[in-house]
């Protein structure tokens, strides 16, 4: 066991200096160009003429080397001095930009996978108990139907058909907890509930599977031979078993989260890191696109 677990810390460190170098040379293939995005941006709000020197913006921002000189730096500020480096568009840095984000990227990724085990449990421990009955067919096409629908086309029929029908939005503006808790959780609900949707369909196949395969062992034969209740049989002796597999599949579905939050905070403008990691992209911000990407790897 000691062996094991000192070969896979030891793997970690060629696995985070592969996902650094992948992670710096990707941003750096994005169409556009930095400086020229920011030359642009300082023209557009400077009232006055002038030129603007690039060579000299280049060398402020430390991008007048090559890229493996770049690299060496950043890396050598993470492993040094744990720092992610400085934004070229905000005077924060990005270790502080991703601490004041990442919250409100766990809060919703939490809400999520909290939605995804109240739907997808329940339902999948409904259609094995009732194999191939209309609730098992209803619940098998229920989950085809999550996995095959995008989250963006969901996240816009939210956001357009009921404010035609009925005249209400879902809220897009976060309220601090300490102002009001329920204003504050009510922004979570809707993507919440489309990413949840999306985690039930994977959480309801798994519990199906599982709970079809411990109610054909020997012991669930026997439980109901000593003429246990139904109720007694699923919740005390199969659900315990069937659900191990079903909790090591929440941390599979951590990327998912992840991935699908980057979509619903920019849809819901919800301020966490993926509609930072989206507003990064568009300015072109090395620093702080390759921080936002390492922190999520």
């Amino acid at each position: 066991m000691r062996t094991y677990i000192i070969r896979r810390v030891l793997l970690l460190i060629p696995t985070f200096f592969l996902v650094t170098i992948l992670v710096f040379l990707s941003v750096r293939f994005l169409p556009g160009d930095a400086v020229d995005r920011i030359i642009y941006r300082i023209m557009e709000t400077s009232s006055g003429g002038g030129t603007i020197d690039r060579a000299e913006l280049e060398r402020r921002l430390g991008l007048d080397v090559p890229v493996h000189v770049q690299y060496v730096r950043w890396m050598g500020g993470i492993l040094l001095r744990g720092d992610l480096g400085k934004p070229l568009l905000q005077p924060e840095t990005v270790g502080g930009l991703i601490r004041g984000r990442m919250l409100v990227t766990i809060e919703l990724g939490l809400v999520s996978i909290l939605i995804g085990l109240l739907i997808g449990v329940p339902i999948g421990i409904f259609s094995a108990v009732r194999q191939n009955t209309l609730g098992d067919y209803a619940s098998r096409s229920f989950a085809i139907f999550g996995l095959a629908t995008p989250n963006f086309w969901l996240a816009t029929i939210i956001l357009v058909f009921p404010g035609i029908w009925w005249g209400w939005a879902p809220p897009l503006r976060l309220v601090p907890f300490g102002d009001d808790p329920l204003a504050h959780l009510s922004i979570f609900i809707a993507p919440g509930l489309i990413l949840g949707t999306y985690l039930a369909a994977g959480t309801m196949r798994m519990t199906r599977t599982m709970m079809l395969e411990v109610l054909r062992q020997d012991y669930i034969r026997t439980a109901w031979a000593k003429g246990l209740k139904e109720r007694l049989v699923i919740l005390r002796h199969a659900i315990k078993n069937a659900l191990i597999p079903v909790v090591t599949l929440i941390g599979l579905q951590l990327p998912l989260v992840v991935g699908g939050a980057v979509i619903m905070e920019q849809m819901f403008a919800i301020p966490g890191l993926g509609l930072l990691m989206i507003d990064a992209l568009f300015d072109r911000d090395y620093p702080l696109i390759s921080g936002i990407n390492l922190f999520f790897a």
